[in-house]
């Protein structure tokens, strides 16, 4: 039989020695006839208990129904996710990015034990996003990602509303500017329904640059998640598994090099998050392709922002899709200014160019996204700098709103807890470096992010005047002047572990540079003083990844 497209599946359904096998298969409604199909794992985030995944069940049974009706065989299988927005400050926190491992793991499992063909997975928050990217890359059988949607804004008072506008109103409401009604107001009304959080956080900065990288549709980043389009992508989905079946195009053909640094550029021209810089990393390394800090600081440099997009801008994923026309529409622009390459295969069989040469050309008059030659930032907002601090290096996100340079004296905190109950108490400082350490992939354990502190600072207005450094991750919506991924981190006896209070601190975004400024025998002598802390787990799943990880330079992997 010509173009046999079941090759992996085959190797259960055409063995005469699985009779058990094949009565399980029965079981669960098979037929006799089904058994020379193709069969397709599809693969979702669902769970009730956060709004980003809340509605991937029913994405994932209508691509189901797509599936079978193309001829193939679909077998829904569910992984795991962590709601950012619900652990965040929390020690659940602590379990957000190690879950990413373990999506990744639990997809390679389910599929490869169960020589499944191709798979279709619906991914929902960020970490979801790289999890199933990181699974289907180890897997290498033809597949597509279908990315859950953006959620709706919310509003009060006439003003839309977000996640992160329930965050920073917690510090509006301790600096007086907002009164309990309204605090309340907005909290009830920031996520009006399913949906990853809407502004360019790091679910949309990991799904624009999963579309621009060809593992997506055209369209899939920017289709809200409630949307008749997004209904209709579920629909069309099985002919491209299909497709790629039959010419046996599998991830690795797509992700390359080239389509890595396409998706870092489209990321970063949208002012995406600084979490893309360890996703990208480990997608690298799932890829077996050499890519490194250096290589995001080249791109950086040559790549403008021009998305007005929250955080640090004023609009959402829902404005692409509703005034400028889609995802695609951006992407052919920056292929048109040389900015992206349009020649990268993608998984509708074309390039990336072919996919998006028919969209609209781009309007600017909404300032959604500003043109080339008059951009909002004329280099990169993500920054890796160096430095007697971060000697393997750090991770900065400055828009240029809060400034390029800042010194100032340090106050310490060994846990993010400590930190959020003084700025919430409203010690805070002008000329201020805030450090929070111990809080890095082995020392979290987990990296937590630190969305809470930054925004405690935003909401109280002090967003300019104090800095926050620290060896864990930032959300997707903090902004500020921030620098993260600090590595050596604290736990490993990297200078950050040593830093005390009072100590002058210099963070220079224009020459990528992070210094302690006391003498360098000092800083020998404390180090020879310091000794680790013992680890905060010694059981169970954090204990073993703080055992495993990679530091953050190497884009945490196990």
């Amino acid at each position: 039989m010509k173009n046999k497209i079941n090759n992996s599946s085959k190797e259960i359904t055409e063995n005469s020695q699985l009779p058990a096998a094949h009565a399980m298969l029965y079981a669960i409604g098979m037929k006799k006839s089904d058994f020379c199909k193709a069969q397709v794992g599809i693969v979702s985030n669902w769970y009730e208990g956060n709004p980003c995944n809340i509605h991937l069940n029913q994405l994932s049974k209508k691509i189901k129904s797509s599936v079978i009706s193309n001829g193939l065989i679909g077998i829904q299988i569910t992984t795991i996710g962590v709601s950012d927005g619900i652990t965040m400050g929390t020690s659940g926190m602590k379990y957000s990015l190690p879950s990413r491992e373990l999506i990744a793991d639990s997809i390679e499992t389910a599929i490869q034990s169960h020589f499944y063909d191709g798979v279709i997975a619906i991914p929902g928050c960020d970490k979801n996003i790289t999890g199933v990217l990181l699974g289907i890359l180890r897997l290498n059988k033809p597949s597509i990602i279908v990315y859950g949607g953006s959620i709706s804004s919310g509003s009060y008072q006439g003003k839309k509303l977000d996640i992160i506008s329930s965050f920073e109103a917690l510090g509006k409401k301790k600096s007086g500017k907002i009164t309990e009604k309204e605090y309340i107001n907005i909290i009830k009304k920031s996520c009006p329904g399913p949906g990853a959080c809407g502004g360019m956080y790091t679910a949309n900065t990991m799904s624009s640059a999963l579309e621009a990288m060809g593992i997506m549709l055209p369209y899939s980043s920017s289709f809200p998640s409630t949307s008749k389009e997004k209904k209709e992508e579920c629909k069309i989905v099985s002919y491209y598994i299909k497709k790629l079946l039959k010419k046996g195009i599998k991830p690795k053909h797509i992700i390359t090099k080239r389509s890595i640094e396409n998706g870092i550029k489209l990321a970063i021209s949208l002012g995406g998050s600084t979490n893309l810089v360890l996703h990208m990393l480990a997608i690298s390394k799932a890829a077996n392709i050499d890519f490194s800090l250096t290589h995001f600081q080249k791109i950086s440099e040559k790549t403008p922002v021009i998305g007005n997009l929250k955080p640090s801008g004023n609009f959402l994923m829902e404005d692409i899709h509703n005034h400028i026309g889609g995802m695609p529409v951006i992407i052919k622009y920056l292929i048109q200014k040389g900015i992206l390459s349009g020649h990268c295969l993608t998984i509708t069989g074309k390039t990336l160019y072919e996919n998006v040469k028919n969209a609209p050309d781009l309007d600017f008059n909404k300032q959604i996204i500003y043109p080339i030659e008059n951009p909002i930032q004329k280099n990169g907002h993500i920054k890796i700098l160096y430095g007697n601090i971060a000697t393997e290096g750090s991770v900065a996100k400055i828009t240029g709103k809060e400034g390029k340079f800042f010194r100032g004296k340090a106050i310490v905190f060994n846990s993010e807890e400590e930190a959020n109950q003084y700025i919430i108490n409203n010690q805070l400082f002008p000329n201020t470096v805030i450090v929070i350490r111990y809080v890095g992939p082995i020392g979290g354990p987990g990296m937590p992010e630190m969305l809470k502190p930054t925004s405690y600072i935003m909401g109280s207005g002090l967003g300019k005047k104090i800095a926050l450094i620290t060896d864990g991750r930032f959300s997707g919506g903090s902004h500020g002047f921030v620098v993260g991924h600090i590595t050596p981190e604290a736990q490993l006896g990297g200078t950050i572990a040593i830093i005390e209070n009072g100590d002058s601190i210099e963070i220079d975004a224009e020459n990528n540079v992070i210094n302690l400024e006391i003498e360098e025998n000092e800083i020998n002598s404390r180090k020879n003083r310091w000794k680790a802390p013992l680890l905060k787990i010694n059981q169970g799943y954090l204990y073993k990844y703080a055992k495993m990880v990679s530091s953050a330079s190497q884009g945490c992997i196990t």
